[in-house]
């Protein structure tokens, strides 16, 4: 097995719904897409965005699309007209999501 980076197995879209971010992670084909099934639990992806993502973390399947999407409660610090924060509509949020390492097979080709 090897680690490599989400970016090179997936892609991703992200904005703002109120306080929460929302994170669309769509895979380059099926069998990445397993991968994202198997590794990105709601857990590893709260952990991985640290003090950001202050409530909890949802996570939807579309199969048919070899996607996930995730909602970041609680990670706009108030929302677009309120936050102070520099990404106050979570454009960020999928970028960052990419640098999340998975395993993979040595011979995987995403």
């Amino acid at each position: 097995m090897k680690r490599i980076r989400l970016g090179e197995i997936a892609h991703a879209r992200s904005g703002d719904k109120g306080d929460s971010s929302n994170v669309g992670l769509i895979a380059n084909n099926a069998a990445a897409y397993e991968i994202l099934k198997e590794q990105l639990t709601e857990e590893r992806v709260k952990a991985h965005f640290g003090g950001i993502v202050l409530g909890k973390v949802d996570r939807y399947e579309m199969p048919n699309l070899w996607c996930l999407n995730f909602i970041l409660h609680d990670s706009l610090g108030g929302g677009g007209s309120e936050s102070l924060k520099n990404d106050a509509q979570g454009k960020t949020h999928g970028q960052a999501m990419l640098l999340m390492e998975v395993e993979v097979p040595d011979d995987f080709e995403g």
